[in-house]
């Protein structure tokens, strides 16, 4: 069983910065690719960007590529999310996820476990 908290989320003005980051209790965290997806409003979730187990391989949504950058730290069950020139369009509520194996996944049925997640709000 992995459990994800996130932390970090906020409200904030366009072109603001803001890192969440969400902590994972499991022994075994550099088993599991980790991934960031986001709910708004009346929307699907979707992907925002996923990172593999030891951290050499990332890829985001074309949404957020480079504005958004997803780093992990194995020694401290984290994974990050470094959220740059925010929009009001990011607004929603992220979660993180975690997928055990080696393949990355952009879709959140091949993620076994989720946060509860974060909001973040940016305003115009």
């Amino acid at each position: 069983q992995v459990q994800l908290v996130e932390s970090g989320g906020g409200l904030l003005q366009a072109g603001g910065s803001l890192r969440l980051s969400c902590a994972a209790s499991v022994r075994t965290f550099s088993s599991y690719a980790m991934g960031w997806f986001r709910q708004a409003p009346g929307k699907d979730r979707e992907f925002v960007a996923v990172i593999s187990r030891t951290g050499s391989t990332t890829d985001y949504a074309d949404s957020v590529k480079g504005r958004f950058t997803i780093s992990r730290d194995n020694a401290k069950n984290t994974v990050y999310l470094q959220l740059n020139s925010l929009k009001p369009e990011d607004t929603a509520v992220y979660y993180c996820a975690a997928k055990p194996g080696m393949a990355l996944s952009t879709t959140p049925v091949r993620y076994n476990y989720w946060g509860q997640g974060t909001q973040v709000t940016v305003s115009s």
